[in-house]
């Protein structure tokens, strides 16, 4: 493997990488304070693991209904502006859950709130996703994702402990306020970012004909299809279940918030690591360290089946977050490689859509489903499953380089952009 140092200031040194780092990192610590502030809030409330689901569900459930159109809207307008508007709407609606709360109103309120919330999400990740390009030669792809991830893990560290915190300490309402200047603060630092202009084309195909030409982009490709396929499988049956039960068994078993605030931050802090790793070391075969990396999830779900006690749970989580961030990296670069840059923004939306289309159904499904078969016999088996899809997935020709098979047939290029 090359090494390479992908925290080299000349990525920083290209306009607007900056501001879309710090923007990131901002926004996400307000997205990660959000659900904790939001758990804690409905759970508080003597909502069940049913009523948490189905609101977490329905926030998913938007996302993936509207990310298609997203993604044509990224390709067609400039995307900084796209994440502009997402980041507003987010931080407008963060703010009607504190008017929701003031009204004490029903569950059914905060799931509406939450489900248009979703939309924000399903406009602002394609245009997210397809923006770097604009920013970064080919060749500082890999560093500036894996930047990107890093400053997402760091979020992701801060945002679930300080939304923990602060709602201990200073009550929900407040966190959302929180939350919401962190979206508005964030996405101003957008504005500074200089991306080229779009070329408006007058006789430009339909917006229905648009999204399907994103779907036949992926079905073009079946690594890709494949891949996101068993992926969403994969997040249905163990991500969508284990989000919705981390909370009500770590306040179960250990009588408090502190071991569900820990869990999700070291989950975090172990995705940092990994992708600095990914960042710095360049692998021939990037689908399998992903893949094999990514079986190691299955430490989320053996935890919670087995809450012996609560550093085994949290160190469980730690190795969880340590197994994505390789796949991460990777595959967002493969992508961006391989998909022209005037659809990237739609194959985006369709990975998007894909990985993420049956996970509201296993958060919706959580609290009625181990109700009948039991928390522990359930997870156990979802650990199972997680790792046999993986090796499933292994076994997809061009996984191993997340290439397409005639490409994959030699080493990836130093530089990765090899056709």
């Amino acid at each position: 493997m090359a090494k390479k140092n992908p925290f080299d200031t000349s990525v920083f040194s290209h306009q607007g990488f900056w501001q879309l780092w710090v923007s990131g990192l901002l926004i996400i610590i307000g997205y990660q304070a959000f659900p904790v502030a939001l758990a804690v809030t409905v759970l508080d409330a003597g909502g069940s693991a049913s009523t948490l689901g189905t609101i977490l569900a329905a926030r998913v459930f938007s996302s993936v209904l509207l990310v298609l159109a997203g993604g044509v809207w990224a390709d067609r307008l400039p995307q900084k502006y796209v994440m502009i508007f997402a980041d507003v709407l987010r931080a407008l609606l963060t703010l009607g859950i504190v008017f929701a709360s003031v009204a004490h109103a029903h569950a059914w309120v905060l799931a509406l709130i939450v489900f248009i919330m979703g939309a924000g999400e399903a406009l602002g990740a394609p245009a997210s996703n397809s923006i770097l390009p604009s920013i970064l030669p080919a060749e500082k792809l890999p560093a500036g994702n894996a930047l990107r991830s890093v400053t997402g893990r760091t979020g992701s560290i801060v945002g679930p402990a300080l939304g923990g915190l602060m709602v201990a300490t200073l009550g929900s309402k407040t966190t959302f306020i929180f939350v919401a200047c962190m979206f508005l603060v964030g996405t101003s630092l957008l504005l500074g970012i200089k991306s080229p202009p779009k070329i408006v084309d007058v006789n430009r195909p339909s917006f229905t004909h648009e999204v399907k030409e994103g779907l036949k982009a992926v079905w073009a490709m079946p690594w890709v299809f494949w891949i996101i396929l068993i992926a969403s499988v994969q997040l249905m049956v163990v991500i969508g279940v284990e989000t919705v039960l981390l909370p009500v068994v770590t306040r179960r078993e250990f009588h408090g918030n502190g071991v569900f605030a820990a869990s999700t931050a070291l989950f975090s802090f172990g995705g940092v690591i990994t992708a600095v790793v990914a960042a710095k070391y360049k692998s021939k075969k990037p689908g399998l360290l992903s893949i094999v990396s990514w079986m190691f999830f299955a430490a989320a779900p053996l935890g919670l089946a087995f809450p012996i006690a609560p550093w085994f749970v949290i160190g469980c989580y730690f190795i969880a977050g340590m197994s994505t961030e390789p796949f991460g990296v990777y595959w967002s670069t493969a992508l961006q490689r391989e998909i022209p840059t005037e659809m990237l923004g739609r194959v985006s939306s369709v990975d998007y859509m894909g990985s993420l289309a049956l996970l509201p159904i296993g958060m919706a499904l959580a609290g009625p489903v181990t109700k009948v078969v039991g928390e522990r016999p359930y997870l156990i088996g979802a650990t199972i499953f997680h790792i046999v899809l993986c090796f499933v997935m292994l076994a997809i020709p061009g996984a191993l380089y997340f290439k397409a098979p005639r490409a994959a047939d030699s080493p990836i290029s130093e530089q990765g952009t090899e056709h």
